[in-house]
């Protein structure tokens, strides 16, 4: 299996946007953070605040994964950490397609991901994971990526 990334078009950037768009709300009400109104309105407030220009947006990196000409998922990827020093970069999202997950692509992307992250001159990369996606934190820790900080909440 080869996985390769590209940049993609502004049909793609469209359906990728609202796709993570969806997933992050999903995400944030899932983890209990906050109702789906509150969620929806951070998501399009991040969206527009990080990607102000969309696909021009200069130090931002979105990239359509494929393999063997199929799209497989996709890759956000921020040359620089707003929370971090200079030289760390953010997965701000990875998404796999569903029916495709477990096969390994996640982890061929953040490998690419990485790859990019060195042509940059970075030399670290961090990324945010909700506590209740186990097999995102299995992955990101089987690649070497450890916890800095761990949010905890409790409903009163």
């Amino acid at each position: 299996m080869t996985v390769t990334q590209r940049h993609p078009n502004a049909e793609e950037y469209a359906q990728c946007s609202a796709a993570q768009l969806e997933a992050y709300v999903d995400e944030l009400v899932a983890s209990g953070s906050m109702s789906r109104e509150a969620a929806e309105e951070k998501g399009r407030r991040d969206a527009a605040e990080l990607l102000p220009e969309g696909l021009a947006t200069p130090g931002q990196l979105i990239f359509r994964m494929e393999a063997d000409g199929q799209s497989v998922g996709w890759l956000w990827l921020a040359l620089r950490n707003p929370r971090a020093e200079a030289g760390v970069g953010f997965v701000y999202d990875i998404a796999v397609d569903e029916a495709l997950r477990g096969r390994g692509y996640g982890r061929a992307a953040m490998r690419l991901a990485e790859d990019e992250a060195r042509r940059n001159g970075l030399h670290a990369i961090a990324l945010n994971v909700f506590g209740h996606n186990a097999i995102a934190r299995a992955l990101y820790a089987s690649l070497g990526y450890r916890e800095t900080s761990v949010q905890m909440r409790k409903e009163l």
